[in-house]
């Protein structure tokens, strides 16, 4: 079985800033795209940053240039840097990993998801 687990969301001030991390365990023989989704309330769960293990990063227009996501491959964690934050980035944030385990099994894992709010 594999797990990610997320932390490090919160309540932030519009203009803050927050780092999420998602660390993933468990049986991993290897690790390809990770990224980060958002879900609104309300509204559907969007991609808001993705990074494949030869470290190619695609953003949601929306965060360009306010986000920076990066990873560790060593300790299998994603990371995500949220500078600039408005109000609209309120949402629940989970992590997702395409990874195989030791025995070739292949995994969509997502995490169990951190909240972020960003409000006066």
């Amino acid at each position: 079985q594999v797990q990610l687990v997320e932390s490090g969301g919160g309540l932030v001030q519009p203009g803050g800033s927050l780092t999420l991390s998602c660390a993933a365990s468990g049986n991993i023989f290897r690790i390809d795209d990770m990224g980060w989704y958002r879900q609104a309330p309300g509204k559907q769960r969007e991609l808001v940053a993705q990074m494949t293990s030869g470290g190619t990063t695609n953003y949601a227009d929306s965060v360009k240039g306010r986000f920076t996501i990066s990873r560790d491959n060593a300790k299998n964690t994603l990371y995500l840097q949220m500078n600039s934050l408005k109000p609209e980035d309120t949402a629940v944030y989970s992590c997702n990993a395409l990874l195989y385990d030791w025995s070739q099994v292949h995994y969509n894992a997502w995490g169990q998801g951190t909240q972020v709010t960003v409000s006066s």
